[in-house]
């Protein structure tokens, strides 16, 4: 370019800077010096007087623009040639020759900047081309100010309305129609165009807004649902509708435990409940957003509780070596998987005792009853960690453990049988529950050491070796480093003040709770004594984990006394307090003393045994629950006297306003045919 042509800045010239006119009084290296109208004198880098908004050269040659390269690739080939043969003749009206001339041609006479003016050069061009004059005034222009963009016929880049010309008024009901599609379920498009018609002739009237024609309906129609999957899944339509409206913010935390992110879902793999019927279970997992450790998971066969969520973090918390009862435990687990799928004892320990036990300075939850229940903010608060609910209806928040879900699903469901996948379509044909919940959860807790711990996650890059995917274990042990701290785990203790507390007195036979007895040596000095708790009127502090009362846990003047159930040689694997309970129906059910527990105990060993092994005939277990639901929505309330009391565990579950037995009126039920029994009567 010649430099005359040059947008230059030099001593003298006057700018636009700052909302008013400034003189250029002198330029010293990178530093202009400035004065204004009022005399005012200011020096500043030029790098920043050029920055600035609204500056520019008054009465000088404007700068340039730069060409859109990337918008020339993106034109019709034969636009772009057009505008190629445009540049040619400009070029040639202002220097002569054309861009693409050899060295040494000589203009031709009508374009020689010797012997023709400009004005000439552009009549003879306009001449050659068939154009006006203005029109070739004009290409000069639009060539000096945006180069060959500026030659490009704007018809072929201009920008369409996706709506066409279809009325406003009407693309408006589109729109607010398209939106109330959102939580229904899934129709077609005439069934959105017959309630476009309805929804515009009520608002506007009969005849007043014109309506397209079928195809250009559906045209318009699709064109306004791009993006909102209207007319396809329902649950990709709401997660779409839920998406922010800002951008992605990710999660970010540089240390093990500044966010520890919590949250529930049912699994796709369909499990044996302790009834022999097949049922998902609910997953409660804690993630740590900085080194993506699963620091805790619990599997159960019904709902999430509220001590589901103080058991995970107590599970958290402790190691699983320093937990009270952890090797019966494990030994218990080890009669529960057939030998071939268990990890050696020993080893399993020592994976135990290596996986990172994180401490949490924030833990997220969504609005769930289970996570902001007194039980679960009581221990954040005791242990100093904070609680930060999400925004409702927002599981952005908490993306990183819904990808988690997502993962765990992928990785380790998928593999497991009975998978069920994600949606109804994704089933196998008979698909039938191989693992108890107890077996599932060893099995999980097996992959998450095993497996997840030491998998390279793709969201665990060190910057400086972007190339290289850490695991999580690798992930704590560099953040630890870089932490310069580690947080020191809790006790077993710790762990046991975490469980729930029942308040009991200690017998000459032991602790009876909910019809089970508990008794060891070590509570001899304690037995029909006064605990000292006057509140309590001198009741024991008894702590159990509901999901496996094997065994309880007594506070005394000594510490700590662990105190096994009488009747533990009896069970063969470990059993929940929802166990219990149905094996007391079971039992009663079976005209058996439900309050026995020798005899419950007996009932609970079946039962987790056929729970071990699934139901024989799936069909005549379905027909008798069948007929039992059948039965007992048909069956009146019973006499005054011929049902014995509620049990403890229904008048619990039932609340206070449930009416008792002895109040209720009852009759004989028409009993069942069974076919076996009617063999043996005849035989």
């Amino acid at each position: 370019m010649d430099a005359a042509k040059r947008a230059v800045l030099r001593p003298g010239d006057w700018v636009c800077f700052d909302g008013g006119e400034h003189q250029v009084v002198a330029l010293a290296g990178t530093s202009v010096r400035l004065r204004s109208a009022a005399g005012v004198e200011t020096v500043m880098l030029a790098s920043y007087l050029m920055a600035s908004p609204g500056f520019a050269v008054v009465g000088g040659t404007p700068v340039r623009e730069v060409e859109p390269f990337g918008l020339l690739d993106g034109l019709p080939a034969g636009v772009l040639a057009a505008a190629r043969d445009w540049q040619r003749h400009v070029v040639e009206v202002e220097t002569g020759l054309p861009p693409d001339a050899a060295p040494g041609t000589s203009p031709t006479p009508a374009y020689d900047p010797a012997a023709r003016t400009l004005l000439e050069r552009e009549q003879a061009k306009a001449s050659e081309l068939g154009v006006g004059l203005r029109t070739v005034q004009r290409m000069r222009a639009r060539y000096a100010g945006q180069g060959v963009w500026g030659l490009v016929d704007q018809r072929a880049v201009r920008t369409w309305e996706a709506t066409g010309r279809a009325d406003a008024r009407l693309v408006a009901v589109i729109r607010e129609l398209l939106d109330a599609e959102t939580d229904v379920s899934t129709g077609t498009r005439s069934r959105l165009i017959r309630r476009v018609v309805k929804a515009v002739e009520e608002i506007h009237g009969p005849g007043v807004v014109p309506l397209p024609g079928r195809s250009t309906f559906y045209t318009l129609i699709d064109r306004l649902a791009t993006g909102r999957h209207t007319f396809g899944s329902a649950v990709t339509r709401r997660q779409t509708a839920n998406r922010p409206a800002g951008p992605f913010t990710p999660t970010c935390a540089v240390r093990p435990g500044e966010q520890v992110q919590i949250d529930s879902t049912p699994l796709d793999v369909l499990v044996l409940a302790d009834s022999g019927v097949a049922v998902r279970a609910d997953l409660t997992i804690a993630v740590d957003v900085a080194t993506r450790t699963i620091c805790a998971g619990v599997l159960r066969p019904v709902g999430t509780k509220a001590v589901d969520a103080a058991l995970l973090l107590a599970r958290m918390l402790v190691p699983e070596p320093m937990r009270p009862g952890w090797s019966t435990g494990l030994r218990m687990a080890a009669s529960r998987l057939p030998h071939a799928r268990l990890v050696d004892i020993d080893a399993r320990m020592e994976l135990a005792a290596a996986r990172p036990v994180i401490v949490p300075d924030t833990i997220v939850i969504d609005h769930g009853k289970v996570f902001v229940s007194d039980t679960f903010t009581r221990a954040c608060e005791r242990l100093g960690i904070s609680v930060q609910p999400c925004r409702p209806g927002t599981p952005t928040d908490k993306a990183v453990v819904e990808a988690t879900f997502a993962s765990i699903n992928s990785l380790f469901c998928q593999h497991v049988a009975a998978y069920t996948g994600p949606n109804p379509t994704r089933r196998g044909d008979r698909v039938e529950a191989a693992w108890t919940v107890g077996e599932a959860q060893d099995l999980l807790d097996e992959w998450l050491i095993v497996g997840w711990q030491h998998r390279p996650h793709d969201a665990l890059r060190d910057p400086a070796f972007p190339q290289r995917a850490l695991s999580p274990n690798d992930r704590y042990t560099a953040l630890v480093a870089a932490a310069g701290y580690l947080p020191l785990a809790l006790s077993g203790e710790d762990y046991l003040e975490l469980l729930p507390v029942a308040w009991r007195q200690i017998n000459a036979y032991g602790i009876r709770i909910t019809y089970r007895t508990y008794d060891s040596p070590d509570l001899g000095p304690w037995r029909l004594q006064h605990s000292g708790v006057a509140a309590k009127r001198g009741l024991w502090e008894i702590h159990h984990d509901p999901y496996d009362l094997s065994h309880v846990f007594v506070r005394t003047p000594a510490g700590w006394v662990t105190v096994p159930w009488t009747h533990l040689p009896m069970v063969a694997a470990p059993f929940a307090d929802f166990t219990w309970r149905h094996a007391r129906r079971l039992a009663a059910a079976a005209g058996w003393d439900d309050t026995n527990e020798a005899e419950v105990a007996r009932v609970l060993d079946d039962l987790l045994t056929r729970a071990q092994t699934g139901p024989v005939d799936r069909a005549t277990a379905r027909v008798a629950a069948r007929t039992r639901v059948a039965a007992a929505s048909h069956r009146p309330p019973p006499t005054n006297g011929e049902l014995a009391a509620d049990t403890e565990a229904e008048r619990e579950a039932a609340g206070p306003n449930r009416p008792s037995a002895r109040t209720m009126t009852a009759v004989v039920p028409l009993g069942v045919f069974d076919a076996d029994a009617e063999a043996d009567r005849w035989r």
